[in-house]
């Protein structure tokens, strides 16, 4: 079990780690970390950029974090994608690693070892990670988020929510401890993470959907 747990952080962090953001604004001749928010994250992608970059990236960032997850699948694992999942009881090696490659993803992305140490919010890997971990608790999630971006156009403020409400799913669903624990947990890394944008929504300043764009100096 040790020789799966290493390979299985490893990748996942190294997964997690890869910069979309950041390259793919590279490749537009932006250094992302020097315009709008300053995050590689998607929604800053997307407000300095446009739509197209903004959704490769999200789409991209989404895939890390569901690969980092779905890892055991290389040791022959049992797996299948319900809401509630019994063969956790049977097979509790998989719910392992399956987080490791999950919290790892997460680090990964929020301090990759690519862009020293800076990254994003992990809101996008994050979703991922759980679409496989914990797909009926994704979607509701995703839900939470798209009701509460319809109502007050913040994306911050939707991916704290839809963040926040993991746990609960997971507790209501009868998940394994461990996913509630680790539910728990990601919501508050998540929340910690968008602690600026508290500030600037408690001051009326945190920009909204449909704002008007960042410039976009050249790097």
């Amino acid at each position: 079990m040790i020789v799966p747990l290493l390979i299985v952080a490893v990748v996942g962090y190294l997964l997690g780690s890869l910069p979309f953001g950041y390259l793919v604004a590279k490749a537009k001749g932006v250094n992302i970390f020097e315009v709008g928010s300053k995050n590689p994250g998607a929604t800053n992608v997307r407000r300095v950029l446009g739509h197209g970059p903004g959704n490769v990236v999200l789409l991209l960032d989404v895939l890390k974090g569901a690969l980092a997850v779905a890892m055991p699948l290389a040791w022959g694992l049992t797996y299948k994608s319900y809401a509630v999942r019994p063969e956790y009881l049977q097979n509790p090696d998989l719910l392992i690693l399956e987080i490791v490659g999950l919290v790892t993803a997460i680090l990964g992305h929020s301090f990759s070892c690519f862009t020293k140490f800076k990254g994003g919010k992990s809101v996008a890997t994050g979703a991922g990670a759980f679409i496989v971990l914990f797909p009926l608790g994704a979607a509701i999630a995703l839900g939470i988020f798209l009701t509460t971006l319809a109502i007050s156009r913040y994306v911050s403020l939707s991916s704290m929510l839809a963040a926040a409400s993991l746990p609960f799913a997971a507790f209501a669903f009868k998940q394994p401890s461990p996913v509630i624990s680790i539910a728990a947990m990601v919501a508050t890394f998540v929340i910690y993470r968008h602690r600026a944008n508290i500030l600037r929504i408690r001051a009326g300043t945190e920009s909204k959907v449909g704002s008007k764009k960042a410039d976009a100096p050249k790097s």
